[in-house]
């Protein structure tokens, strides 16, 4: 077995994930009272802003119900004037003035289309049909952006319209999908392919990695389409996405690379986003250590900008490096409902009635 892995090196401390040397000191902060939907106890929660807060407990201790069920829906109705009933509770007070939006980042699918796809929901892709339309190529037979986009009739494959591939209705059986004939899978009109930008059709660019159109576009950046078309790709390479293709369907991407995907949307606008709230549930599902290193220095980069973060989470790596946890249970279902611990993660691990507390105190490996 190979020493030298990412894996091999997480397991052996030989690379860990650090707990911040600061902690983010407490300010403003939303207040929910007489929190008291399914096995939550009438609690008075507080939530700091301007922070990462994380809201751990074993399963059924009430974490979803707190976060998702009241404070979400509590807190949307408050700043929009409408939301889905908030679980019951008493009031949402506190400093809401210094929210202005609240987003839920789950893992729901980033689109219904399964044209759908990373590029386009970083809006990266319209920087990208806006470069082809200057080749020269392009000026000549006077192709418009429309025509290198594949949602669009035009420059699309007329047979396929744009997805690259034809489904066949089985009678007895589930339906086939087969590689377009027409396009060969490529989703655009031959003599679309024709414009190139630095020897790369529309459809090599949608083939490419977001690592390698990253470099590819790199080298170009005296282009004004090609630095704007770095700065909405790098957040997805800075949320561990850098692996995926520019055009892959969202229909082949899990709940967590979706959520990541909405992350990195999000990052592209940077400080000029109004001051939001960020409530992720379980955003490191599936991921690697390094994955999550990455991950938690995304979400920094949200609080950096100016918003605030909430993670549902039990991953431990994320619970030590939270600037504030707020500790449910202390068991689930009817054990559980109630607040166990608030402050911060040096502090839960000295609390002897947390579970938290105890696996954290088991796993935390930090450098000297």
């Amino acid at each position: 077995m190979s020493s030298d892995g990412l894996t091999a090196r997480y397991l052996t401390g030989r690379e860990s994930i650090e707990a911040p040397e600061r902690r983010r000191a407490v300010r403003d902060r939303l207040v929910l009272r007489g929190a008291r939907e399914h096995n939550l106890k009438d609690i008075d929660v507080s939530f700091p802003l301007h922070m990462l807060t994380v809201v751990s407990g074993v399963s059924g201790s009430g974490k979803t119900t707190l976060v998702k069920r009241i404070l979400y829906p509590a807190l949307k109705r408050q700043l929009e004037g409408f939301s889905e009933r908030p679980g019951e509770h008493l009031a949402l007070e506190g400093d809401l003035a210094r929210i202005e939006a609240v987003e839920l980042v789950d893992q729901d699918p980033i689109g219904r289309s399964s044209r759908s796809n990373p590029v386009t929901y970083v809006k990266a892709w319209d920087e990208v049909r806006q470069l082809f339309t200057e080749q020269d190529v392009a000026k000549v037979r006077g192709y418009k952006p429309s025509f290198f986009s594949f949602n669009v009739d035009g420059g699309r494959c007329d047979v396929c319209q744009g997805e690259g591939e034809v489904r066949i209705e089985m009678q007895f059986m589930a339906d086939i999908s087969l590689t377009c004939d027409a396009c060969k899978g490529k989703r655009f009109k031959e003599e679309i392919l024709d414009v190139k930008f630095h020897g790369h059709d529309v459809a090599e660019v949608l083939d490419m990695t977001v690592d390698d159109a990253l470099l590819f576009f790199q080298l170009h950046t005296g282009t004004a389409a090609c630095a704007r078309i770095v700065s909405k790709l790098l957040p997805l390479q800075q949320t561990g996405m850098g692996y995926v293709k520019l055009g892959q369907s969202s229909s082949t991407l899990s709940g967590g690379e979706a959520q990541r995907i909405k992350l990195a949307s999000f990052l592209t606008k940077g400080q000029d986003e109004r001051p939001t709230l960020f409530i992720f549930d379980e955003p490191t599902t599936g991921l690697h250590f390094h994955d999550i290193a990455k991950l938690l220095r995304a979400l920094d980069m949200l609080i950096a900008n100016g918003h605030s973060v909430i993670c549902i989470e039990h991953n431990t790596e994320v619970i030590k490096c939270a600037d504030h946890v707020i500790d449910l249970g202390p068991e689930g279902g009817e054990g559980g409902g109630q607040v166990v611990f608030t402050g911060t993660p040096e502090d839960l691990v000295a609390q002897s009635d947390s579970l938290t507390g105890a696996a954290l105190a088991r796993n935390w490996t930090r450098s000297a």
